[in-house]
């Protein structure tokens, strides 16, 4: 009889979606992983309160959309590089 857990696996695998890593992290790459993620923490925190003082001190509605469109991509921008550095770490 399977566990639920080989019956899950089968299925991510008949998705087509790779089964995880049983592969642990060390300690110094869970350390590191867990610094870089605080470094994409404090940098979308310091985006997140300069966007919003920009927001509260503009008035003209065309900047504060571009204000706003430079927001979300400097922000996905960050999110990503943490994904794949965090990616790399881990191996894959």
């Amino acid at each position: 009889m399977k566990s639920a857990y080989e019956i899950a696996l089968e299925r991510l695998e008949q998705r087509g979606i790779e089964k995880p890593s049983n592969r642990a992290l060390t300690k110094k790459a869970r350390a590191n992983i867990a610094e870089i993620r605080s470094k994409a923490r404090a940098e979308l925190a310091k985006l997140e309160i300069l966007y919003r003082d920009r927001l509260a001190k503009e008035p003209d509605p065309t900047a504060r959309h571009q204000d706003q469109q430079n927001y979300v991509s400097e922000r996905a921008r960050i999110e990503a590089r943490c994904d794949r550095d965090v990616a790399k770490l881990r191996g894959g």
